[in-house]
């Protein structure tokens, strides 16, 4: 079977060296998908197009390497990871991120054929890992939703609030609303000195709060830059939302 390799790194030199490098291999075949040079390009490419194997540098602008592989690890088919990095201090994460194989630059042909091999021989059971995405210590710099059946990256900067909606949570954000199939809970966990409970199914994201408010019938609102609407505040949520406020 012909291997579909894209390659991602950020410094073109070291794409060149893996280009060559997987022109040298005997086995598996092997067809370059693409290169580029951040994770959330890689993402959104793996996205669109059918990739086999993704050689995945880690300190990367954008999105880096990890968070790009536990993206990918959430695809109904993953495509293996095999992280190619010049330090090996991140190597047990990379491996949380069902990462196929760990190579420390400069990487050897032997040993990319290994990794590759071996990524061609796992199951897509194998590659798959889409609980926990966020739950390994490293906090995500973008959301992962699906509209109308294609992937969209939101960059938590961008997110205004947070709505639990059934099994699903509403991310209203400054180009409109997704869902994702996360819970507000583990969000919370995640972003908690970004985001903050305001009810039980919403968070607001704290740099965006303009004041607090009280309508008529005296239930207290959050009033937010970019939301169309004052959003009600639970009154057990009211006093930790008003001591954070204070140091806005």
């Amino acid at each position: 079977m012909l291997m579909r390799v894209l390659i991602v790194d950020d410094e073109a030199l070291a794409r060149a060296r893996m280009r060559a490098l997987l022109t040298e291999l005997s086995s598996p075949a092997i067809e370059i998908a693409g290169e580029l040079a951040d994770g959330r390009a890689a993402v959104e490419f793996c996205a669109r197009e059918r990739v086999h194997a993704v050689l995945l540098d880690i300190s990367m602008p954008v999105m880096d390497g990890l968070e790009a592989a536990r993206h990918l690890a959430g695809f109904e088919i993953p495509p293996a990871v095999i992280f190619c990095t010049a330090y090996d201090e991140h190597a047990l994460a990379a491996f949380e991120a069902r990462a196929v194989d760990y190579l420390v630059k400069p990487v050897r042909a032997e040993r990319l054929q290994a990794a590759l091999q071996r990524a061609e021989r796992l199951s897509i059971e194998e590659r798959r890992g889409s609980a926990g995405i966020g739950s390994q210590g490293q906090r995500r710099t973008h959301l992962c939703a699906r509209v109308r059946g294609n992937l969209r990256l939101v960059p938590v900067t961008e997110v205004i609030y947070l709505l639990a909606e059934d099994k699903y949570v509403v991310v209203h954000g400054e180009h409109g609303e997704v869902l994702i199939e996360e819970s507000l809970k583990s969000l919370e966990q995640e972003f908690a000195d970004q985001f903050v409970r305001i009810h039980r199914n919403c968070l607001i994201a704290l740099d965006r709060l303009l004041a607090l408010e009280r309508d008529p019938a005296g239930t207290m609102h959050a009033r937010l830059r970019g939301a169309d609407r004052a959003l009600e505040i639970s009154r057990r949520c009211l006093p930790e939302l008003r001591a954070l406020a204070k140091h806005q």
